[in-house]
């Protein structure tokens, strides 16, 4: 292949080179402001112009910041759904569309289209509160994992992932006396490992990130999730609330802190997970939607 030296070509080439670059300050700026801010003395901080390094170093915001057992609890909570909350909705989800992918199976429109229905209607706030609280779920831990077990557009997913897969390794298997749940376990799931990794990619970040269900669902701070955490943080009023409570314990470097470089802190410490965990799934998250988007 001959490459195109030409004016116009290396001109468009450094074009989309400037462009891209840009895109990536905007797109990693925030986070870095947000990381030199949270290591930044708070009333330094204050008197502006932290913008691209860090003024005056000090771990005091962290040290303010994890000295409230609110935080470390919250990290207990949101870490315990996604753990839990990722791995029985994948397998939930997986079950049902293996079933769903074989060609014998009963009813298998209607049951399209009540999952399509699901996507795209919905009985309302009020109607599902109540749900959720007849069925026992309110403060309850589980209100986390049963309302998240089943998720028909990862149905789609995987569905077009499993019947793309070769008939006759089903029914050798079957032949060889295995019986569906053996044939699922085994020889499926040891296929499907890229659309299963980015589902659970995808299932865990939505996990880890969510605040809505707890701030509806649930009272007090037994299960209170991180990102719900962030939200009463940002409020000045509970900011201002949570350095009066900490004052005691942290003495006089209380005086570095200020609610803005608490909030920084908050919201590197909460993002700081998924970010390192992304990189190792990148090249199976990726891999994963091609299938699911091109075999479907």
């Amino acid at each position: 292949m001959v490459k195109d030296h030409s004016w116009p070509n290396r001109l468009f080439n450094m074009f989309n080179v400037f462009i891209m670059a840009c895109l990536i300050v905007l797109t990693l700026y925030p986070f870095w402001y947000s990381v030199i801010g949270s290591f930044n003395d708070g009333l330094d901080y204050a008197k502006g112009g932290v913008y691209l390094w860090i003024r005056q170093f000090t771990w005091d915001n962290y040290s303010a910041l994890f000295s409230d057992t609110a935080l470390v609890k919250s990290f207990v909570v949101t870490l315990s759904r996604t753990v839990i909350g990722t791995v029985t909705h994948v397998l939930f989800t997986a079950l049902f569309a293996y079933a769903f992918s074989r060609r014998n199976l009963k009813f298998k429109r209607l049951y399209s289209t009540l999952g399509l229905m699901s996507m795209y209607l919905s009985g309302g706030l009020i109607p599902y509160f109540i749900l959720i609280n007849a069925l026992g779920l309110y403060n309850n831990f589980l209100v986390f994992i049963i309302p998240t077990l089943f998720s028909f557009w990862n149905v789609i997913l995987f569905h077009s992932y499993f019947a793309e897969l070769p008939e006759a390794l089903i029914e050798s298997a079957k032949i060889d006396g295995a019986g569906e749940y053996t044939i699922f376990f085994r020889i499926i799931l040891s296929l499907s490992k890229p659309v299963i990794a980015a589902i659970s990619l995808f299932t865990a970040v939505g996990h880890w990130n969510a605040y809505y269900d707890a701030m509806i669902f649930t009272q007090g701070d037994s299960l209170q999730t991180v990102q719900l955490y962030i939200l009463k943080l940002i409020q000045s009023t509970e900011a201002a609330l949570l350095l009066a409570n900490m004052s005691g314990s942290l003495g006089a470097a209380q005086g570095s802190v200020t609610t803005t470089t608490l909030q920084l802190a908050a919201m590197v410490a909460a993002s700081l997970p998924i970010v390192l965990v992304y990189p190792f799934v990148q090249k199976f998250f990726i891999k994963g939607m091609l299938i699911g988007s091109v075999k479907g």
